[in-house]
Parts: structure tokens; sequence; C-alpha cells
């Protein structure tokens, strides 16, 4: 199958032996990354999600709620 690499918008090949999929090539790889580090992407939230806020309390209050294995691994 053929993809777009999302980077550059050069045609590729999607198969196993390509490592760097869905990009071309290492390069574009790296350009993306540092572009969701440098926050030029991002995943928006939604209005409602924006607005919820966790102080210290109601952190405690979930985590008191949990049960005592939850953090074991």
């Amino acid at each position: 199958m053929k993809v777009d690499c999302p980077q550059c918008h050069k045609s590729i090949e999607w198969d196993s032996s390509n490592p760097y999929r869905p990009f071309c090539s290492k390069r574009c790889q790296l350009i993306d990354l540092g572009e969701w580090t440098s926050e030029s992407h991002a995943i928006p939230l939604k209005d409602e999600q924006s607005e919820i806020l966790l102080d210290p309390e109601s952190v405690e209050e979930m985590l008191s709620q949990m049960p005592d294995d939850f953090f074991k691994e």
C-alpha cells in the first residue's frame, strides 16, 4: 500500500521494510518529533476538558479511593 509521508508528502510503500513508517526517513521522523516537543503540534482539548482543574485535595481524595494494590506492579 502506498501512503504519503506526513512531513514531506513523498509517496512511500507502507510495509515492514520501512522502519520509519509512516515517515519516509529518519529525517522526516525527527522533524515531526521536534514539532511535537516544541508544541507546534498539539492535540486540542474539548472546551469542558480545558475547564477541569485539579486541586491537591481532590487528587488526594481520588487516590484514597484506589484499592491498596493499585500502584503495585
